[in-house]
């Protein structure tokens, strides 16, 4: 299925239906839609923000955007344009919006396999949105993040962490998968869901725990100490080591991959098994901590070795950091106090196309991205795409 693309998020906010009544609007549509995107882009993670915003740059804002009508919206109508958007139209449009800057961006992968192919990893990732509430309940997201730009792809929300298992088939269905390895917690790892990722032409990466309980024991028992395996079969088993030392600790890692399992395990076309040791030691106290993880993927063990499943899953983790951690302290998302109808909904789905927007303009430190914004009206506005002509 090909999924439409807009090069702009006016482009995006063209095709989001006005829910307005004929009689009594102030303000065209797009204009508010103009204003709240802008906004967003400057900065102003809240509608009180936006608002406060839009009354300090109000002559900068109509010069520009050049409305029939030379006012500005209140607090109130911000907070009800908001609640207004249908959400799932706006994030299949955000999708296009995405699929357009993953194609006119740059094209570098995760991983490189033997004969030279280029693989893109994209984590599936779900984000609980502490402090808002949408029609009474805590936000829960389930996103799909490029590793290597951090751009999400697609997202949307699900009533609790537990449902991710049946939204996940839904976020990926009719999605092209070709040059991508999907990577997961162990939550989503699913006989179901691997197949639905091999068909669609892509590859998986999972981890596993007990909730797979067949699988776990038998990775366990292949990477057991001291190792089971007769000698003439170490030759299927490859290791990657790395270590860092930096904050105050230092990080060894040890990833261990076989194919001895791929033909024993009832698993959609298991290419490779893997054992991870995390180990980290506080420098100044002495302290160790380690942990230790399996994972299966579907990637043949001739194509990508153990250095890459370690790219791939460093990768997966450090949307955290990409991500997370941007939307959680930069952008304030878990502070947001937004409650009404969709607009929590609406306002993190924004975050991410403003997110999406600052890295497809090689902005590295995002902070720096919103006070380079907020600092000229006209900045924020041709990032989004706004022009008078199209209000």
């Amino acid at each position: 299925m090909d999924q439409e693309k807009y090069n702009t998020l006016m482009q995006v906010f063209q095709g989001i239906p006005d829910p307005r009544k004929a009689r009594g609007k102030r303000y065209p549509w797009l204009y508010l839609l103009a204003l709240i995107g802008a906004g967003l882009a400057s900065g102003q993670q809240t509608a009180h923000a936006i608002a406060h915003w839009v009354v300090l740059h109000g002559p900068e804002l109509l010069e520009r955007l050049r409305p029939p009508r030379s006012s500005l919206p209140s607090e109130s109508t911000i907070r009800r344009t908001l609640h207004g958007i249908d959400i799932r139209i706006l994030e299949g449009r955000l999708a296009g919006l995405a699929q357009y800057l993953a194609a006119t961006g740059p094209k570098k992968g995760t991983v490189k396999t033997e004969t030279g192919q280029e693989l893109q990893g994209q984590a599936l990732d779900g984000k609980e949105l502490r402090g808002v509430r949408a029609h009474g309940q805590r936000l829960h997201l389930l996103s799909l993040v490029q590793h290597e730009s951090g751009r999400t792809l697609t997202q949307m929300s699900v009533e609790t962490k537990t449902n991710e298992i049946t939204a996940a088939p839904e976020l990926l269905d009719g999605r092209d998968l070709s040059g991508t390895v999907t990577t997961m917690d162990a939550l989503l790892t699913q006989r179901p869901f691997a197949q639905q990722i091999l068909d669609q032409k892509g590859h998986y990466l999972m981890v596993v725990k007990r909730n797979q309980g067949n699988l776990y024991d038998a990775i366990d028992l292949l990477f057991d100490d001291p190792p089971w395996l007769p000698r003439e079969k170490e030759a299927e088993c490859q290791v990657h080591r790395s270590v860092e030392k930096g904050h105050g600790r230092l990080e060894k890692r040890t990833l261990e991959s076989s194919h001895t399992l791929s033909d024993y395990v009832d698993w959609p076309s298991v290419g490779q098994v893997m054992r991870r040791r995390y180990e980290r030691i506080r420098l100044k106290t002495g302290e160790v901590s380690v942990a230790t993880t399996y994972g299966i993927t579907s990637l043949p063990h001739n194509e990508v070795g153990a250095a890459g499943l370690e790219r791939l899953w460093r990768g997966h983790w450090t949307i955290e950091n990409r991500v997370h951690y941007v939307r959680d302290v930069t952008m304030g998302e878990d502070a947001n106090q937004t409650h009404t109808g969709n607009a929590p909904h609406v306002l993190a789905a924004l975050r991410n196309a403003v997110l999406n927007l600052f890295r497809h303009h090689d902005w590295c430190n995002i902070a720096d991205a919103f006070r380079h914004h907020n600092a000229s009206v006209s900045r924020a506005l041709d990032l989004i795409g706004a022009v008078s002509s199209g209000l």
